[in-house]
């Protein structure tokens, strides 16, 4: 990258290398550059070849690569290559077997990025909807797509009895809905993507599909005769907020759901018990919708658990994702609060760690070397939510927060990140 980026000189070592290594500015990347060097360089035929790419892409890389060393540094030598030169092409060889890969792969990872890309830019509700009605994969969680798809000016509805399918689907965006937040790639016209049931806790697809086949259902007491849901599952319904379009808060609902899962078709209609909650039955703030949101369905339509810390993080003088992108210096002390959403330690990384933050505005990278992991390792792994500090990091366009501290950040229980995958 810092020669394609113009930071470094292209270099190849050998005229024989320049067939295999041209193209990638010296470097080789792929298997089948190290095949061409094997057959350039050392004279391997391409059977011997092949068994060099056998031998690198085994489990026991470095110790079959090694069996083929005597071969490749005399065909070398025999081609005029000095000792130096031929040294550096077997450690290539040999470091490359960790981590190589053929260049098809490549072409085709390439190709599912860029049409990826061009969904998520020109179509971000159906993109997002598609990746959350095939749940589980991919390297985000519900929580953070759905939250990235509203920073792109996307409505997101919750959950519906009456409006909501079993897997999210599409549909119009509300009336007179929220303005696109600033940057926003979709504008008005967009469609909004409507939660399925299917996520509600303890709703499995079966379920799902039987409440979405029995719409439109007129108040409480009808969903439950109809559907003969268990209390749990009316429960989970209720704290999702999916009875709204009956004109039923989600504290009233919940009152009544426990009750009306014994309803049964030989009860007269309208004799169910507790269908009216009592006066004065306090309404739950944005906070306890939050949390219900997660705890029913692992995410939530409308807000971010960390937009509730916000204050809080304020006063610590942490900044905001965005903010920290676009605004801190290299090498400037900050702090930045959040979600951990992943946090992964690859065996090529020299033990460092990297964590991944998410707030209400974006996601940031923390990168955490060895002497502050093995200092900070239980508050590392312990915690759903962290405060970090550290020194801002620009390189190439990619911004970094490299820790200097971790502390907790005690946030509304949000979805499980996702580790050392």
């Amino acid at each position: 990258m810092r020669r394609r980026n113009g930071h470094e000189q292209p270099t190849i070592a050998h005229p024989l290398m320049e067939r295999a290594l041209a193209k990638t500015l010296g470097v080789p990347l792929f298997q089948e550059q190290m095949m061409q060097l094997a057959i350039d360089c050392a004279g391997f035929t391409p059977a011997e070849a092949d068994k060099l790419r056998q031998a690198m892409g085994s489990k026991r890389s470095h110790e079959r690569v090694a069996e083929l060393c005597e071969r490749l540094m005399t065909g070398m030598a025999a081609r005029g290559i000095p000792t130096e030169a031929a040294e550096d092409v077997y450690t290539k060889i040999d470091a490359f077997s960790g981590y190589g890969f053929p260049e098809s792969h490549a072409a085709s990872f390439a190709l599912l990025v860029y049409a990826s890309a061009w969904l998520k830019h020109h179509y971000p509700a159906a993109f997002t909807c598609a990746l959350l009605a095939n749940q589980p994969m991919g390297f985000y969680s519900p929580l953070t797509l759905i939250t990235d798809a509203r920073r792109h000016g996307v409505t997101v509805l919750p959950a519906d009895v009456n409006h909501s399918a079993a897997q999210p689907t599409l549909e119009d965006a509300p009336a007179g809905d929220a303005p696109a937040p600033a940057g926003a790639r979709q504008r008005g016209g967009g469609p909004a993507i409507r939660l399925g049931l299917a996520a509600v806790r303890g709703l499995g697809p079966e379920q799902a599909e039987a409440v979405t086949a029995g719409q439109p259902y007129t108040d409480l007491e009808d969903f439950a005769r109809r559907t003969a849901l268990d209390a749990p599952a009316l429960e989970a319904l209720a704290t999702a907020g999916a009875f709204t379009s009956m004109g039923v808060t989600r504290r009233r609902a919940l009152w009544s759901a426990g009750l009306l899962a014994r309803t049964t078709d030989a009860m007269l209609p309208g004799t169910a018990p507790a269908l009216t909650a009592p006066d004065g039955l306090p309404e739950m703030n944005a906070i306890e919708e939050t949390i219900a949101d997660l705890w029913a369905t692992g995410t939530s339509a409308t807000t971010h658990p960390v937009q509730h810390a916000r204050p809080h993080l304020e006063r610590c003088g942490a900044m905001t994702a965005a903010d920290f992108k676009t605004g801190a210096a290299t090498g400037a002390l900050v702090a930045v609060g959040g979600l951990v959403t992943h946090r992964q330690r690859p065996p090529t990384a020299g033990g460092v760690l990297f964590i991944s933050l998410e707030d209400e505005t974006g996601l940031v990278n923390i990168v955490c070397h060895p002497h502050v992991w093995e200092r900070q390792r239980r508050t590392a792994l312990g915690n759903a939510g962290l405060l970090v500090h550290g020194t801002a990091e620009r390189r190439d366009g990619a911004v970094n927060l490299v820790a200097t501290r971790l502390t907790p950040l005690t946030l509304a229980p949000g979805s499980r990140s996702r580790d050392f995958r």
